[in-house]
C-alpha cells in the first residue's frame, strides 16, 4: 500500500542538488542516465543507489604559477573522488583546455565502475587542470604540475587516492607528481602515482596496457559474434597510446586498418594503412596530418567509413545521435572514456551494432596500474610477459562475466557492465555500513 505524502517527502529528502541534475547535458548527466538504466537490475542493493549519484569528495583548486616571462598565471584544477567503498581512489589526471568539473566527476564515476568490473581493490577518482599544455614551456609545465600536486596533496596518497596519466599527461608528469608528494611527505612514496618511468618504480607494459586491453576484449567480442579478426577492416579515432597500440595489435593479427582520425585530420586507405609507418609519422609530426601514403577525408566522413570494427579512442561524446546512423561497423570498441552518448547508444543497439563499453574495453590501463602499485609496495617487479599474461587473463574473465549477465538479462553490454560493477560497489557499501 503506497502512502503518497510519505513518498513525496522521501523523494524530496533524496533530491539531487541542481548541479547533479540527470537532465543537465554533459558527461555527468550521461553517467547519471547510465545509473538510472541499471537501477532496476540491482535488487535489494538499489536502496544504496544514491551513493553512486554523489561524488564522495570534489576538490577545486587554484593553481598559480610564474611564467617564463615573469608574469603570473592562474589555472583551475580538480580532483574528484567518486567512491572509495572498495579501496583507495584510482584514476588519471588530464591537462586540457576544455576540462570541466562535470567531466572530471563523470570520469571519476566511470573509474569506480571500471575498477569494480575488473575486480580491482580500488574506488574511482579523477583529476584535471583546465590548460592547454602545448602553450607552456617545459619549465612552466613542471611548475604547474608540482603546484597542482601540492594543492591536492591533502587528499591523495598511496592508500588514499592514486593518480595516473591521462589526456596530455605522461610518465614525466607522474615523476614530477611523485617527487613533489614525496618531498612534502619527507620520504619517497613511489606508490602515490602509477604510470611512472620504469626507473622510478613504473611497471613494464603500462604504456601499452590500455591499447592491449582494447585489443583483448575486441578479440573476445569478435569470437562471440563469429568475426574473424584477420578478415576485418578497422577504423580508429585517436592514435595515441590507446588507439595507436590497439591498431598495431589488430594489424599484427591480420586486420586491415583502413581509416585513422586524430586532432590533425582523417586519413583513409581502402587497401589498408601501414600502421607502423603512420605511428612513426605521428611520433615525428604530432598527428596524422601530412601523411602522404593515404587519402585525406573530411573529418565528418570518418563515421561512415566501410569497416567491421570502429574504435573511438579520443575524447568524450564523439558518437552522437547525429552521426550514429552513419556508422557501418558491426562492432564499436570504446577505447576512450564516454565516447558514445546514451541516445547514440540506443541507435546503435537498434541497428544491431555491438558496443563494447569503455568501462571494460579500456580497463587494461588501470589493471596494469594496479600491478604497478602492488609492485611498488613489495619492491618486487615482474617481467613484461608476466604482466601481459595477467592482464589478458583478467580482461578475458571480466568480459566473460559481463557477456553472461548480458545474455541472462537480455541487455546491452554496457548495462551488463554496470550491473556487475554497481552491484560490487553497493555490496561493499552495504557491508561497511555508515559511520558514524
Amino acid at each position: 500500500m503506497s502512502i503518497p505524502d510519505a513518498s513525496a517527502k522521501a523523494t524530496n529528502q533524496h533530491a539531487l542538488p541542481s548541479y547533479l541534475n540527470s537532465e543537465r547535458p554533459g558527461p555527468w548527466g550521461i553517467y547519471l542516465q547510465q545509473v538510472d538504466r541499471v537501477t532496476p537490475y540491482l535488487g535489494s542493493l538499489s536502496r544504496w543507489v544514491e551513493t553512486l549519484k554523489r561524488p564522495k569528495r570534489a576538490l577545486i583548486v587554484d593553481v598559480p604559477i610564474e611564467l617564463d616571462n615573469g608574469t603570473m598565471a592562474h589555472f583551475e584544477g580538480y580532483r574528484v573522488q567518486h567512491n572509495t567503498s572498495r579501496g583507495p581512489g584510482k584514476g588519471g589526471v588530464r591537462f586540457h583546455q576544455d576540462v570541466t568539473l562535470s567531466e572530471v566527476m563523470a570520469l571519476s564515476a566511470w573509474m569506480s565502475v571500471k575498477n569494480a568490473v575488473v575486480n580491482l581493490p580500488f574506488g574511482g577518482a579523477k583529476g584535471g587542470i583546465r590548460v592547454d599544455p602545448k602553450t607552456l614551456s617545459r619549465g612552466e609545465l613542471e611548475r604547474l604540475t608540482r603546484r597542482y600536486t601540492s594543492e591536492i596533496g591533502i587528499i591523495i596518497g598511496p592508500t588514499k587516492d592514486i593518480p595516473a596519466p591521462d589526456v596530455n599527461t605522461n610518465e614525466q608528469i607522474m615523476a614530477w607528481m611523485m617527487d613533489t608528494y614525496s618531498m612534502n611527505e619527507g620520504a619517497t612514496a613511489s606508490g602515490v602515482v602509477t604510470g611512472k618511468p620504469i626507473a622510478l618504480g613504473g611497471s613494464l607494459g603500462r604504456r601499452e596496457a590500455t591499447g592491449r586491453g582494447v585489443y583483448t576484449v575486441g578479440q573476445e567480442a569478435a569470437q562471440h559474434l563469429g568475426i574473424d579478426i584477420a578478415k576485418t577492416k578497422i577504423a580508429v579515432q585517436g592514435f595515441g597510446n590507446v588507439g595507436g597500440i590497439a591498431a598495431k595489435l589488430f594489424a599484427q593479427a591480420g586486420a586491415t586498418v583502413v581509416a585513422v582520425q586524430d586532432h590533425g585530420g582523417t586519413v583513409y586507405k581502402a587497401s589498408g594503412l601501414d600502421v607502423l609507418a603512420l605511428l612513426s609519422h605521428v611520433s615525428e609530426y604530432g598527428s596524422v596530418l601530412g601523411y602522404e601514403n593515404a587519402e585525406i577525408l573530411p573529418d565528418a566522413q570518418f563515421w561512415g567509413v566501410d569497416c567491421d570494427i570502429l574504435i573511438p579512442a579520443a575524447l568524450e561524446q564523439q558518437i552522437t545521435a547525429e552521426n550514429a546512423h552513419q556508422i557501418q561497423a558491426r562492432m564499436v570498441i570504446e577505447g576512450a572514456n564516454g565516447p558514445t552518448t546514451p541516445e547514440a547508444d540506443d541507435i546503435l543497439h537498434e541497428r544491431g551494432i555491438l558496443v563494447v563499453p569503455d568501462v571494460i574495453a579500456n580497463a587494461g590501463g588501470v589493471t596494469v596500474s594496479y600491478f604497478e602499485w602492488v609492485q611498488d609496495f613489495s619492491s618486487f617487479f615482474w617481467s613484461e610477459d608476466e604482466i601481459n599474461a595477467r592482464l589478458v587473463r583478467i580482461m578475458r574473465e571480466a568480459f566473460a562475466a559481463i557477456w553472461q549477465v548480458a545474455d541472462e538479462h537480455r541487455v546491452s553490454l554496457r548495462t551488463a557492465t554496470f550491473i556487475v560493477a554497481c552491484s560490487r560497489i553497493l555490496q561493499a557499501r552495504e557491508l561497511r555500513g555508515l559511520y558514524p
